[in-house]
């Protein structure tokens, strides 16, 4: 920037602005105001022509007036003429006035769109800066008409200096936020690309800013970013303090183009292996460096570092592939967990929730359980106790279930009233997901009501009735419980709600106990009758009528009940009608009509969990990122029943009750024209006619891969669509949630999943699957519900195809699904005498199969149990003579057979080898999960 001359002070202007603080009064401001608004009007009018400093000077008071609140309607010209004016502080105030006062229906725009093209195009750094600030402050949509083609070969030039590429970057950037639609893609994107090795780090700075956003939208025309964003990360992070010294802010190079860099690399998925394999010594560097004393004690020096720390910990969940560095991650986050920096705090606990999602890090995240109840019992920030609730949910699994929905409700006493829905629902679905023993599980719900029972929505106290009806073994001891928390002097409406449905339908199971008689029991609820709501009272109306066919002997008691004034002439219509049919069925019917009529309630069917549903409405729209709260337990089970998915309307008919996967069963009718030349059988769930399905997406094999010691997770992610799964199996039956994730702000139109399945695949596995809305809306998620049952061992995929319509164009996504044999296999554990018996039963050759690979992963011991449990074999711990060889046991089921199986997996160092040998009773049960296991290491 020039130097401004001692004569560019504008005493004229200081003058002005110390009268205009020196006024007493608003009046006294107004007077001087219009005073000076008067002078300078007459200056701009008069018949002398004004010099450039005069012009100036005016333009910048009229500045300040409009700033202090007051309306300015002229002046504009003057300052539009200060742009053609070749002193920098002159055509700076023209631009600044434009940028402030000048609106984009301007009739003025055209004679500052041609000043700013003649600025341009005028190669003068200083004035070519002024010119993209002006059209990145407007950043209106016809400015971007007018220079969006012009900026970028600006950006590009070989002749560019490095302050003007910076200014061109953020320009750009400004605008295609603002207009996306007229930010033309050409030849520019792959030459905007190198500026990532640019030699100026201001350069790199704005251009990756410009380069993530684009990247965001139009991932494929930018890939060729992630190797250069890797190299550039490499030397960031490697150099000394003193290597990039204008750069360096206390001690810590460039952290914002690092977070930034970091950032990018998050629009993608993992690199190449070359690339990836440099990218994990940047992230291992940065993950050290934290672990450093710090090189300062000023605050800033933190917070760079931790900057940039999160922002690689932010990369490393995303890319969800490398287990060392997400188990590094996780106790480097529980180290802040106890730091004195709340945000510090706060930030560590949302990350930590994210990682509790990742199958390599969960058990990591499980470690500092105690550290998070503390902080949800000593925390002072009502923020930070809500993360803590957060982390508590997330990291929650069979194990430490009933600690952490024990902690949940103890806190939920004191807890604020912001948050004390959001922890019902929370403990609510834990302990309905995760009750192995009912009793724990209707104990729990009953103390929810009884704490925080005005917080207790009504899809809470639904659920529990649902579930206490489907389970013929807890029902007894609901019914004792409630009647028990009924003779409390006060409890909460929604106990008598509770209480009074399931004493109706299940009061007979405690009658026999004369301190729970049938009369006993209608007195403890009627003495409740009165505190209630019409709603509930109306409930109570119906136990009663529900008493009348399990208690005959209280018959009489009730009808004089529903035959008293309160009733019958109830001034609730529905409480009235309720009384006067109820008395009549009970008068006039017999005691066979009354049995059927008032029968017990059948199972309900059932379906996603009504108290899921509200927590996520509670948390706001679904959104792709619901797809984190998924556990990672493998045997997490939805209790209540299997879920019978109801059929489609429009899905292909089958003539059992069991359809195959995705609703395939019997050959649908044979089509006119030839059959698909591909042999295998593509059926769509919702339509008669499906189009021809996409070939696999790019890095689906990959996926696939991974999801093989993994049920949880994304599947398959690019600009528009996401797909992630959920999935639980025990023994040959299976369950699989596949969420469908619309990332932009349009609808998805004629949104419809489709099965590629060949014959034999198809032979083998059954289930029925839940039809899915064909319009999904911008932001919006989906979930389909798919029951699987293996009926005999398979080796292949089925291909999950989707098509929609996007903005009127046509998608078609193929993706394996990950439904593999070892998916059905139990763990067994086995004494190491029985494990070499049996081991020496499979000797026969066809039973045995050995692989030996070279290792593809770093050779770490714990990442290698994680995946041996995780591929759903026992982990038998001191059975081989060699304390550093794998043993696994277990049990594929199917629908026909049990196969056992054994395996061992001996690592040696030294050659990065592995062998892996495999026995079970069948040889291609053997061959496939030889083949499956050995892709994992």
């Amino acid at each position: 920037m020039p130097a401004v001359s001692k004569g560019d002070g504008m005493r004229g202007l200081a003058v002005f602005i110390s009268d205009i603080r020196n006024c007493k009064s608003k009046e006294a401001e107004i007077k001087r105001i219009n005073k000076e608004l008067a002078n300078i009007r007459s200056k701009f009018k008069g018949d002398r022509a004004l010099d450039g400093y005069s012009k100036k000077k005016y333009v910048c008071k009229l500045l300040f007036i409009f700033l202090l609140g007051h309306d300015i309607d002229f002046g504009h010209m003057e300052a539009v003429n200060l742009l053609s004016s070749n002193r920098y502080t002159e055509k700076q105030i023209g631009y600044l006035f434009i940028s402030v006062l000048v609106n984009s229906n301007s009739e003025l725009i055209r004679l500052i769109n041609n000043a700013i093209k003649n600025d341009l195009a005028s190669r003068n750094p200083t004035f070519m800066g002024l010119a993209l600030h002006c059209i990145a402050n407007v950043g209106s949509r016809e400015m971007a008409e007018a220079f969006a083609g012009e900026i970028p070969r600006i950006l590009v030039a070989g002749d560019t200096m490095d302050s003007v590429k910076q200014s061109a970057a953020l320009c750009l950037l400004r605008l295609y936020r603002t207009s996306p639609d007229l930010v033309p893609m050409g030849d520019w994107t792959s030459r905007v690309v190198h500026l990532l090795n640019d030699q100026h780090l201001g350069v790199v700075t704005a251009a990756t800013s410009l380069i993530t956003t684009l990247a965001q939208k139009n991932p494929e025309e930018f890939k060729t970013s992630v190797s250069l964003a890797v190299s550039r990360l490499s030397r960031i992070v490697t150099s000394a303090s003193t290597d990039l010294q204008d750069y360096t802010y206390y001690f810590v190079p460039a952290p914002w183009l690092s977070v930034k860099l970091l950032r990018l690399l998050q629009c993608y998925p993992p690199p190449d292996p070359a690339v990836r394999g440099r990218l994990t010594e940047c992230l291992e560097a940065i993950l050290n460096k934290a672990q450093e004393p710090p090189k300062s004690k000023k605050v800033q020096h933190s917070n760079a570092k931790n900057a940039v720390l999160f922002e690689a910990i932010s990369l490393v969940i995303h890319h969800d592939s490398e287990p060392n560095l997400l188990v590094r991650a996780c106790n480097q986050l529980g180290q802040f967990l106890q730091h004195r920096e709340t945000n510090l705090r706060y930030l560590a606990l949302e990350s930590m929730c994210t990682l509790a999602s990742s199958e390599f890090s969960h058990e990591a995240v499980k470690t500092h359980i105690e550290t998070v109840i503390n902080a949800l019992k000593t925390e002072r920030d009502v923020s930070v106790r809500q993360r803590a609730v957060d982390l508590l949910y997330a990291m929650c699994d069979r194990s430490n279930a009933q600690q952490i929905v024990a902690e949940m409700l103890s806190y939920l006493e004191t807890a604020d009233y912001s948050i004390r829905e959001e922890i019902v629902l929370k403990v609510a679905i834990l302990a309905e997901k995760y009750a192995v023993d009912y009793t724990w599980y209707v104990d729990t719900i009953l103390n929810l009501i009884r704490i925080a029972g005005d917080y207790v929505s009504e899809e809470v106290w639904y659920r529990v009735i649902q579930i206490v009806i489907n389970r013929d073994d807890v029902q007894g001891y609901a019914a004792k419980t409630v009647f028990e928390a009924l003779q409390a002097s006060a409890c909460h409406e929604n106990l008598v709600k509770v209480g009074g449905y399931i004493l109706g339908e299940f009061g007979n199971l405690i009658a026999g106990d004369p301190r729970s008689s049938p009369l006993t029991q209608f007195h403890l609820l009627h003495s409740k009758f009165h505190l209630c709501s019409v709603p509930t009272r109306a409930l109570l109306l119906s136990t009663y009528i529900k008493f009348v066919n399990l208690f005959p002997e209280v018959k009489g008691t009730i009808q004089d009940v529903l035959r008293s004034d309160s009733q019958l002439k109830n001034a609730d219509v529905e409480l009235q009608q309720r009384a006067v049919e109820y008395l009549r069925l009970s008068t006039v019917a017999s005691t066979d009509i009354l049995a059927t009529v008032l029968e017990e309630m059948p199972p309900f069917p059932e379906r996603e969990s009504s108290i899921l549903a509200k927590l996520k409405k509670k948390k706001g729209p679904s959104t792709v990122t619901d797809l984190e709260e998924a556990k990672r337990e493998r045997s997490a089970d939805v209790n209540g029943g299997p879920e019978p998915a109801p059929a489609s309307t429009s899905a292909v008919s089958t003539p059992s009750p069991s359809a195959d996967l995705l609703g395939l069963g019997a050959a649908p009718p044979a089509p006119a024209g030839p059959p698909p030349s591909s042999g295998g059988l593509l059926v769509d769930v919702f339509s008669d006619s499906p189009s021809a399905a996409a070939p696999l997406a790019p890095g689906s094999e990959d996926n696939f891969a991974r999801f093989v010691c993994k049920n949880n997770g994304v599947l398959f992610e690019n600009q528009l669509l996401q797909i992630g799964l959920k999935s639980e199996f025990r023994q040959n039956l299976g369950r699989m949630f596949i969420f469908y994730g619309n990332k932009t702000s349009t609808q998805f139109l004629n949104f419809t999943p489709t099965l590629i399945c060949s014959d034999d695949l198809q032979a083998n596995i059954l289930g029925p699957t839940k039809p899915v809305d064909p319009a999904v809306d911008g932001g919006a998620q989906v979930q389909q519900a798919v029951n699987i049952e293996c009926v005999s061992d398979f080796t292949e995929a089925p291909v999950l195809n989707i098509q929609f319509r996007y903005g009127g164009t046509f998608q078609n996504v193929s993706v394996k699904l990950p439904i593999t044999l070892n998916k059905f296999f139990q763990p067994t554990e086995m004494a190491s005498q029985d494990f070499f018996q049996r081991w020496k039963q499979l000797s026969n050759p066809q039973q045995e199969v050995q692989s030996i690979f070279k290792a593809k992963h770093p050779m770490d011991t714990e990442v290698t149990k994680a995946k041996i449990i995780g591929f759903g074999s026992a982990l038998l711990e001191e059975v081989d003579p060699n304390p550093a060889n794998f043993v696994g046991a277990g049990i594929i089921h199917t629908r026909t057979a049990q196969i056992g199986c054994l395996l061992r997996l001996e690592p040696n160092l030294q050659a990065q080898m592995y062998r892996l040998t495999l026995r079970t009773s069948r040889e291609t049960v053997s061959q496939r999960l030889c083949e499956l296991l050995s892709e994992q290491f």
